[in-house]
Order: C-alpha cells, then structure tokens, then sequence
C-alpha cells in the first residue's frame, strides 16, 4: 500500500510537474465511505453522481446512497483531486443538464461550481 501523500518527481495526470502529489489509491473503502459522509454534508442534493476515472470512480459509488432520484436535482461530478480542473470542465461538457462538482482535494482554486472537501496548495 501506498502512502496518501507522497514526495518526490511527479508528472501528474494533468501534465503538470510537481515535487508531490496525492495517491488516493492509498485510500480504504471505510476511508472512502467517510469522505462520502462528509461530501453528502457539505453538497446540495443531487439526483446522479458521475465519477471521472479512475480518481473518481471509488468516491461516485461511495455517494450512490446518498442520491436523490429527482429530475429537479443536480448531476453531482466528482474526483478525487483537481490539479488545474480540465478534468472537471471536460466531464461537465459531456453530462447533459445542470451540474455540481465535488472534489476530495483540490491543488489550486476550483472553479465556482466545484467544492473542495480539502484544498492542498
């Protein structure tokens, strides 16, 4: 396994260079059902949670209980880390209707629809 944070020389998924970065494959179901919780709290209800794979997809099932099935809600997008958001933008465009997103960490500033649970900067 894995640590959560780790340093070193990193090309990020986002193409940027970092001297560290953060591997959520370190991460326990009970760790994302936690971060679930805490993500259900902190978010308005929405009515379909979509993950961007692959940081995404633990987290986006973890959420599923926590759907509202009503058409006036919200899609909810997630990952697990935003580095410069491109992911997010790009999965917004794909999901047809109103959209928020949610993200465990965030490495700089999201954009105005996307929460951070953690903000790492």
């Amino acid at each position: 396994m894995s640590n959560l944070f780790q340093l070193g020389d990193f090309k990020l998924h986002s193409g940027v260079v970092s001297f560290w970065k953060i591997d959520c494959d370190a991460l326990t179901l009970e760790d994302w059902s936690a971060l679930a919780r805490i993500a259900y709290m902190k978010t308005i209800r929405f009515r379909e949670v979509v993950g961007i794979p692959e940081g995404g997809l633990k987290l986006a099932e973890a959420l599923k209980p926590y759907r509202f099935p009503n058409p006036g809600y919200p899609i909810l997008i997630v990952d697990d880390v935003l580095t410069t958001g491109a992911s997010m933008e790009e999965a917004r465009g794909q999901v047809q209707g109103e959209t928020i997103g949610l993200v465990v960490f965030a490495r700089s500033h999201c954009p105005e629809w996307v929460t951070a649970l953690f903000y790492c900067r």
